[in-house]
């Protein structure tokens, strides 16, 4: 993936560049465990929602770990959660915050602001490595995020679950 893809459905109302590979063998081991237990508690005719997880079954995720919440008209997301290796990261709290205020560059970006509308509007989840647009370590510099949607009527996309590695210059975790 680009950083060139479309923030908007195409004109047939189709989504291009933010699902997910079918290979998944090199993504970082954290990100394939969300996806993977996002995958197992979805009940099998919807999404799953907030109440479906289990903290202590993903409790190696949460340090790197962001939970936003959804809001429309005009569709804005708020942070929720942001775990303590995140707050590491970006320096200080953001927990509470609205993601425009707190990254304007992250939500400015098209690829960035498409891959959370995506998520919204599909119900899919996606993961994406390139360049990080929010954090301010300057050793960090490429971050693999996958961003799984919850819906707690198991149809509307209220949350978004999301967890986030970087890695320094030589490919290395951060």
């Amino acid at each position: 993936m680009t950083d060139t893809a479309p923030d908007t459905a195409d004109e047939f109302g189709m989504w291009k560049g933010y699902d997910i590979p079918e290979d998944r063998t090199g993504w970082h081991p954290l990100a394939r465990q969300l996806y993977d237990y996002w995958r197992l508690i979805a009940p099998s005719d919807r999404l799953p929602g907030r109440q479906h997880l289990v903290p202590e079954d993903i409790a190696p995720l949460w340090s790197r770990a962001s939970m936003l919440e959804v809001f429309r008209n005009p569709l804005r997301f708020r942070y929720r959660l942001c775990g303590t290796e995140m707050v590491r990261l970006l320096g200080r709290e953001v927990t509470g915050e609205w993601l425009d205020e707190a990254h304007p560059a992250l939500i400015a970006n098209p690829l960035s602001r498409g891959q959370l509308h995506f998520v919204v509007e599909t119900g899919c989840p996606t993961w994406r490595r390139g360049p990080p647009l929010w954090t301010h370590d300057p050793k960090s510099r490429v971050v693999e995020t996958c961003i799984v949607p919850l819906a707690g009527d198991g149809r509307s996309v209220d949350q978004m679950l999301a967890v986030s590695v970087l890695f320094d210059g030589v490919g290395r975790p951060i």
